[in-house]
């Protein structure tokens, strides 16, 4: 926010009013430029088309016409945040995710965050969620989904090499408060913190639940007390004995996933993953050219990029 040459902090205790008033003018001209500086820092939101629908199934255009009619140029993937994606309804998102492809198989942490979709109160109690699942609501009446994905859940950290991935956590009070922790699990340090690492899972490529014409990053937590590092308590809840739980991912640009967390192969969230490193230093090649790594399958129907147009001569 640009102010007036005329009007600067030293000028202010000459204005009348003496000491006070230029006291109180520094007070409201620091507000005045913080204000600008934080209406200047707000990502410009991505220009992105969805194809036209209505509350019937039968309104909604086949994934395959969306991924061909509205393509989404590298340039607007990379304006994509999670924050974003916290605007838009379900069907929104689900074109967003049938646009995208697999990419590489991230390695490394990465920082998670769960998506609830405008019109979405998130009160619903994950108990209810899974109420067919026999003894394991027991253990989680009354934990809702915010508990689960603010205070409990941080993260994932990826093992591409060994084909494993576990689970960050910040706060085991929360699963100790219903009895689900044994032991001392596996830590590692994130950022300056000590987190747990729990829930492993496999890594590899399959077929997506929601859009089968390509291949999504699976990260499958049913036969997970085969892994090395296993603990019964609490990584059973996730297993083929408790929730079945089933994600997957997709990249929305290098260091970004777009992800989808299923329970027994019923839809149950969307969430986000960002590694911030990978997304500074592959950002700029993403937009200009729009090409990455596919380890998974990228489908038979041709997906459109539009990459970024070249600069005119004589500018830079």
């Amino acid at each position: 926010m640009r102010l007036p040459h005329t009007l600067t902090p030293g000028r202010l205790d000459s204005l009348p009013g003496g000491v006070r008033f230029g006291r109180i003018a520094r007070i409201a001209l620091a507000a005045l430029t913080a204000l600008g500086v934080a209406s200047c820092s707000k990502p410009e939101p991505p220009e992105i088309t969805f194809a036209p629908y209505a509350k019937s199934y039968q309104t909604k255009m086949s994934l395959a016409q969306v991924d061909y009619k509205f393509p989404i140029p590298p340039a607007e993937l990379a304006k994509i945040t999670p924050d974003y994606l916290a605007t838009l309804d379900e069907e929104q998102i689900d074109q967003i995710y049938a646009r995208l492809t697999a990419g590489p198989i991230p390695d490394g942490a990465f920082e998670g965050r769960i998506l609830l979709p405008r019109g979405s109160s998130g009160k619903f109690r994950l108990s209810e969620l899974v109420g067919g699942f026999g003894g394991t609501v027991l253990h989680l009446k009354g934990l809702v989904v915010e508990e689960i994905g603010e205070v409990l859940w941080r993260g994932k950290v990826f093992f591409r090499d060994e084909g494993v991935l576990r689970n960050r956590i910040e706060d085991l009070s929360l699963l100790k408060k219903v009895g689900l922790v044994e032991g001392e699990p596996k830590k590692m340090n994130y950022a300056g913190k000590e987190t747990w690492l729990l829930f492993p899972a496999k890594l590899y490529c399959g077929q997506s639940l929601l859009d089968s014409r390509r291949e999504s990053i699976i990260i499958d937590y049913f036969f997970s007390d085969e892994i090395a590092g296993y603990q019964e308590n609490p990584d059973y809840l996730a297993g083929r004995r408790g929730l079945k739980v089933r994600d997957e991912i997709r990249m929305i640009r290098p260091g970004f996933y777009l992800g989808r967390a299923y329970l027994d192969r019923g839809f149950a969230l969307n969430f986000t993953l960002y590694d911030k490193d990978t997304d500074d230093k592959a950002r700029a090649n993403f937009v200009a050219t729009g090409k990455v790594q596919e380890d998974c399958w990228p489908g038979t129907q041709q997906r459109s990029v539009i990459a970024a147009a070249p600069p005119k001569p004589g500018k830079p």
